[in-house]
C-alpha cells in the first residue's frame, strides 16, 4: 500500500479534507467547542450518579468519596491518553481506529463491533428507565408506549444534522450541571446558615460521625468500585466526535482538561454536600441520593425536579448512542471490518443506515418493556459496564504503544501529551483489573463477566469467517505516512 493509499484511507474514502487540513472522512465539521465541552460534561454525568449513587452509599458510606475520587483520577488518566492519540491522529472511528493501527486489525475489529454493542444495549438500558421516570408522573402510561416515543424522536433527531445532535446534548447537559450546581448551593446554606429542616443536624461532621468515615471497612468501598466504574462510562465518548468537531486540535484538549474539575465539582462536591445535610444511613439501594437530600431539607417539589433530571440523563445517554453507532458502524464499513452497507454518507454528512440500524436494534428495547416491563432493566444492563471498559483498556494499551513508536522517531509525537506516562497508564491497566475482578466476587456484578465470553466467541469466530473471506479487510496497514501528512497540512 502506498503512501497516498494510506492518506487517502485516513481521510475517508473519498479522500476529503477540511479547511484546517484535518481529515474529515466525509463528515460535517459541525460540532463547535461550545458543544463539545457540554458532550464532555454531559458524557461523566449519568444514572449512574443521579440513582446509582444511593446503591453505593448503603455499601461504603461516606467512603464513596474517596472510591470516586480514586476513580476519577485513573477516568483522567484514560482521557489524557485517548487526547494523546487524538492529536496524533483525530478520527471519528477513535479508539476502535487506534486499537486496529497500533494492536492490530483483530483488536479493532472487536473494539469497534464491542463498543457498537455497548451503546445499543446502553440505548435499551437508558430508554426503559426513561420510561420509568415517566411513570412516576402518569403510571397509566404503558413503559412500551414512553420507549418507543423517545427512541423515535430522538432517531429522527439524528437524521437532521449533526448540529441538532449537538444542541439536545448541549441542553441536556445543562439541566444536569445546573440541578447538581443548584443542589450543592443549597445544601451549602443549610450547612452554613441552618435554614430548612435538615438545618439542625446538617453538618460536615456527618462524614465521620456514623460509624466512621469506612463504617463498612475497606473491602466495602473496594466493592463499591464497579458502581462508580459504570457512572463514568461515556466520558470517552468525546473522543467519537473527533471527526465532526470544528477545530479539535482546540476544543477536545480543552474538554479533556476539564474533566479534574467536573469530577471535583459533580461528584466529589456533590456526594460531601449531599451526605452533609443527610446521615449515610439514611440512604437505600435503588433510591436516588438527590431525592432524599431534597425531602430532607422540606422541598416538596424537590422529587418531580430530580425526576425530570435523571429523565434528562437518560435520554442524553440514549442520543449519544444513536450519535456514536452510527459513526462506528461506518468506521467498520470503510475498514471492511463490516458491511459495506453502512459507508455511505448522506448529503448532510450523516451515517444514515448505521444509525437507522442502530435504532432499529434498540426498539428490542421496547419489546422487552412491553413483554417484561416490571425486569427489563435489569435484563439489559448487565452487559453495559464489562463492555465499556474495553473500550478504555485499548486506549490505554493502544497510546503505549504509540508512546513507544513516537518515542522511537518512528511516528510523529502528539501535541498533547499524556503527562505520566506510561506509569500512569500502565497504573489506569492495573486499577481496571482490579475493578473486573471485584466484579467476578460480587455476586449481583458477575452476571455482567458470563456475558463476555459469550461476545467474545461470537467475535473469534466472525473474524476469522470474515478474515478468510477478504484477507485485504484485516491485513495490517501502514498509518505512518498519513498521520505525517495530517501534521505537515494541520501546520
Amino acid at each position: 500500500m502506498t503512501s497516498e493509499q494510506v492518506a487517502d484511507r485516513v481521510a475517508g474514502e473519498a479522500g476529503e479534507r477540511d479547511g484546517s487540513g484535518e481529515a474529515s472522512e466525509g463528515y460535517q465539521r459541525g460540532l463547535g467547542n461550545r458543544q463539545i465541552q457540554m458532550i464532555a460534561i454531559g458524557g461523566a454525568i449519568g444514572t449512574g450518579l443521579f440513582l446509582g449513587a444511593g446503591t453505593a452509599i448503603s455499601k461504603a458510606g461516606p467512603s464513596l468519596i474517596l472510591a470516586y475520587a480514586i476513580a476519577g483520577l485513573v477516568i483522567f488518566f484514560i482521557m489524557r491518553a485517548l487526547g494523546e492519540l487524538l492529536m496524533y491522529r483525530p478520527v471519528s472511528g477513535s479508539f476502535s481506529d487506534y486499537a486496529r493501527e497500533f494492536l492490530g486489525p483483530f483488536w479493532g475489529y472487536v473494539t469497534g463491533w464491542t463498543y457498537w454493542l455497548f451503546w445499543v444495549v446502553t440505548g435499551i438500558t437508558e430508554v426503559t428507565a426513561a420510561a420509568k421516570y415517566v411513570q412516576y408522573w402518569d403510571k397509566s402510561i404503558p413503559q412500551w408506549a414512553s420507549a418507543l416515543v423517545f427512541t423515535a424522536v430522538l432517531y429522527l433527531a439524528n437524521l437532521i444534522s449533526v448540529k441538532l445532535f449537538g444542541e439536545l446534548e448541549f441542553w441536556f447537559s445543562m439541566v444536569k450541571v445546573t440541578a447538581i450546581i443548584g443542589m450543592i448551593l443549597i445544601g451549602i446554606g443549610v450547612i452554613t446558615l441552618g435554614f430548612s429542616d435538615a438545618g439542625d443536624t446538617a453538618s460536615f461532621s456527618q462524614l465521620w460521625s456514623h460509624g466512621g468515615f469506612f463504617p463498612k471497612g475497606i473491602g466495602g468501598t473496594l466493592m463499591t468500585l464497579q458502581i462508580v466504574m459504570f457512572a463514568f462510562l461515556a466520558v470517552e465518548l468525546v473522543g467519537v466526535t473527533a471527526g465532526e468537531a470544528a477545530d479539535p486540535k482546540k476544543t477536545l484538549p480543552k474538554a479533556i482538561n476539564t474533566v479534574p474539575w467536573r469530577i471535583a465539582v459533580f461528584y466529589l462536591g456533590a456526594l460531601i454536600i449531599i451526605l452533609s445535610v443527610v446521615s449515610w444511613t439514611v440512604f437505600e439501594p435503588g433510591v436516588s441520593p438527590f431525592v432524599e437530600a431534597f425531602a430532607k431539607i422540606g422541598l416538596p417539589a424537590g422529587a418531580g425536579i430530580v425526576n425530570f433530571v435523571v429523565l434528562t440523563a437518560a435520554l442524553s445517554s440514549c442520543n449519544s448512542g444513536m450519535y456514536s453507532t452510527g459513526r462506528m458502524l461506518r468506521d467498520l464499513s470503510l475498514n471492511g471490518q463490516g458491511p459495506k452497507f453502512f459507508g455511505v454518507l448522506t448529503k448532510r454528512g450523516l451515517p444514515l443506515r448505521g444509525t437507522t440500524v442502530s435504532a432499529a436494534c434498540m426498539l428490542v428495547g421496547v419489546w422487552i418493556n412491553y413483554q417484561w416491563p416490571g425486569k427489563a432493566f435489569e435484563y439489559v444492563v448487565s452487559f453495559a459496564t464489562i463492555s465499556g471498559m474495553w473500550a478504555w483498556i485499548m486506549i490505554l494499551l493502544a497510546q503505549l504503544r504509540y508512546r513507544r513508536k513516537a518515542d522511537r522517531g518512528e511516528l510523529p509525537p502528539s501535541e498533547f501529551k499524556a503527562p505520566g506516562a506510561p506509569w500512569t497508564s500502565l497504573f489506569a491497566l492495573a486499577f481496571i483489573g482490579m475493578v473486573i475482578v471485584l466484579m467476578g466476587i460480587d455476586k449481583d456484578a458477575r452476571i455482567s463477566l458470563y456475558c463476555a465470553p459469550v461476545w467474545a466467541g461470537i467475535m473469534v469466530v466472525s473474524y476469522f469467517v470474515l478474515k478468510a473471506r477478504n484477507p485485504q479487510a484485516f491485513a495490517r496497514k501502514d498509518y505512518s505516512a498519513a498521520a505525517r501528512e495530517s501534521v505537515d497540512q494541520a501546520a
